[in-house]
């Protein structure tokens, strides 16, 4: 059911700190708003996809999630990781080097083992399908719903990028902008990583 609830759960999960928001900003920054609305849609499209399974399926991808869930996690984490490095490496590009943002297939593909975007997509459906009617109009209405609040909310990380591409043309003053995001990105992944261990021993 959309309602103040939705709005407000899928609001508050779109725009705070996490894997996605944190490489949007980082890709505002280093390629500015333009070049990073390809991999922002992607982001979008692939919540909504993952709301979709969740929302159309959501008995049996439960009961499958808790067997994949900590290897995924795992999964999900170990690439985290790696994004982090690439983030805290990343610079000024060097002359006649053509560096690319991550493109929409790729901002997409990445909920897939994105472990904030698949408890956001779980969550919406537990909560907000209703247990009678029509499941393929309410799935519709949901993933509408969450690309109408998910697309502005990841917006605003991408243009706080953006602006801050100007301050950041120092070589020194990007790197340390770097290194802070990656950072962010580490500790994001080990605190996800720390919570999934100790839900699967409990």
């Amino acid at each position: 059911m959309i309602d103040t609830a939705f709005v407000s759960y899928v609001t508050v999960m779109s725009i705070t700190p996490g894997p996605n928001n944190l490489l949007l900003a980082a890709s505002g920054v280093n390629f500015g708003l333009r070049r990073s609305v390809p991999m922002m849609l992607g982001i979008t499209l692939g919540c909504v996809v993952q709301c979709a399974l969740m929302t159309s399926m959501l008995a049996i991808l439960l009961s499958w999630m808790n067997v994949v869930r900590l290897p995924m996690a795992v999964v999900g984490c170990t690439y985290l990781f790696w994004l982090s490095w690439k983030i805290y490496r990343s610079g000024t590009p060097k002359e006649g080097e053509k560096q690319q943002p991550m493109n929409m297939v790729g901002g997409a593909l990445f909920q897939a083992i994105n472990p904030k975007a698949w408890l956001m997509a779980t969550n919406v459906a537990i909560l907000f399908t209703p247990p009678d009617g029509n499941m393929l109009h309410h799935t519709l209405l949901i993933c509408v719903g969450f690309a109408l609040i998910n697309l502005p909310c990841i917006l605003v990380w991408v243009v706080m990028g953006d602006r801050l591409r100007q301050a950041l043309r120092v070589e020194w003053k990007l790197k340390l902008f770097n290194t802070i995001m990656g950072g962010m990105m580490a500790l994001t992944a080990l605190w996800l990583l720390v919570g999934e261990v100790r839900h699967a021993l409990n």
